[in-house]
């Protein structure tokens, strides 16, 4: 993406989310040098807990590589003994205290998940301190109960609530959350891994059987699946055609991990995956083809960073396909960049597509119908 001039006008403080703050003042009084948390926001709840411990060691843990890098570069005059970690795993060192904020409208499974895995990273006697902003929650009560023997309620009649629970044993039952599961494509059958945290979790998404029903793609091409999460797109792709190359690039770890994993489970030689926040990835200006099913979130950021990086990686005449369900700001983006914008209807879905321009000279050739 472009780089854009630095503004010279003083930053604006970014509050902390009230899950945060709520964490922040549970945390303080609780015994423990090593703690692992998340965060909803630029990692304020660890950054606070690490300055308030300079002996301890504080670990915050992202899915997300561009959110990951937010935070840094928000603490980079930050405490010396705050770690920011991007892995498809949560940290499974031993440590006292556990701290994860959370929504009320986030996802049940990926929360699971979290909770599960927070438990096992502590010692005994260790605290899992968990909040929601929603002051008249039962859910998130109810999954720690089936941790704890007992939970400590705290509750702000406007913020939200915490609940601690202290670790006095192993788990009855540890739930695996990955699923596997199985889509054809024509005459293939894909087989696909997904995880909480991954977009479309155990389904393949409508968005993405609109855009393969209509994508074609021919001996040699150069693929980027761009937003990839479990990479269905990009393996249907290339199981189709053993003499195309496949690159599935995602943000989420765990998206780039369970895509690794699909490759396996289908004997795909012809896909790699990458990790990357920006698009950037080996090859820049060679490829033909770049799809991409970017969500509905951001007000459209995510999205011109897919039109961005479709500029820089695609060779001229290479093809841009996108995958959404109101095409308006698409046609209207997607003609100041690229050449010969069209769409196609696929279902309840649109596919808008461009030519990459380049400053050279174009190709015809489309795969549009």
């Amino acid at each position: 993406m472009p780089r854009r001039k630095k503004s010279t006008k003083p930053e604006k403080a970014l509050q902390t989310v009230p899950q945060e703050q709520l964490l922040i003042e549970a945390v303080a009084d609780l015994p423990g040098e090593r703690v692992l948390c998340t965060t909803l926001g630029r990692a304020q709840l660890a950054a606070n807990v690490a300055a308030a411990r300079p002996d301890g060691r504080v670990v915050c843990h992202f899915l997300d590589l561009y959110l990951q890098q937010l935070a840094a570069e928000f603490h980079r005059d930050g405490p010396a003994n705050l770690s920011l970690v991007c892995t498809a795993e949560i940290p499974a060192d031993d440590v006292d205290i556990v701290a994860f904020p959370t929504h009320s409208g986030g996802e049940a499974e990926l929360t699971r998940d979290y909770l599960q895995c927070g438990f096992q990273a502590l010692v005994d006697g260790g605290r899992l301190a968990v909040s929601t902003n929603n002051p008249k929650d039962s859910w998130l009560h109810e999954q720690m109960q089936t941790m704890f023997t007992k939970v400590t309620r705290i509750a702000d009649a406007k913020r939200g609530v915490v609940y601690i629970g202290r670790k006095s044993g192993p788990l009855k039952k540890v739930k695996n959350f990955t699923c596997e599961f199985a889509f054809r494509d024509s005459d293939n059958l894909i087989k696909a891994v997904s995880r909480p945290g991954v977009f479309s979790h155990r389904r393949l998404d409508p968005g993405a059987r609109a855009l393969l029903k209509v994508t074609q793609i021919r001996d040699g091409d150069k693929i980027i699946d761009m937003g990839c999460g479990s990479g269905t797109v990009g393996l249907a792709l290339a199981a189709r055609n053993p003499q195309v190359s496949v690159t599935a690039i995602d943000s989420n770890a765990r998206a780039v991990q369970c895509t690794e994993q699909g490759r396996g489970l289908n004997g795909l030689s012809n896909l790699q995956s990458v990790h990357s926040a920006d698009g950037e990835c080996a090859g820049k200006g060679s490829f033909d083809l770049l799809l991409g099913n970017p969500p509905y979130f951001s007000n459209y950021r995510i999205a011109e960073l897919f039109l961005q990086t479709a500029r820089r990686l695609l060779k001229p005449g290479g093809e841009l396909m996108i995958v959404c369900k109101n095409p308006a700001w698409y046609r209207e983006r997607m003609g100041e960049l690229f050449d010969d914008v069209g769409f196609a209807q696929s279902g309840n879905y649109h596919v808008v597509s461009g030519i990459n321009r380049r400053r050279r000279k174009r190709t015809t050739e489309t795969r549009r119908h």
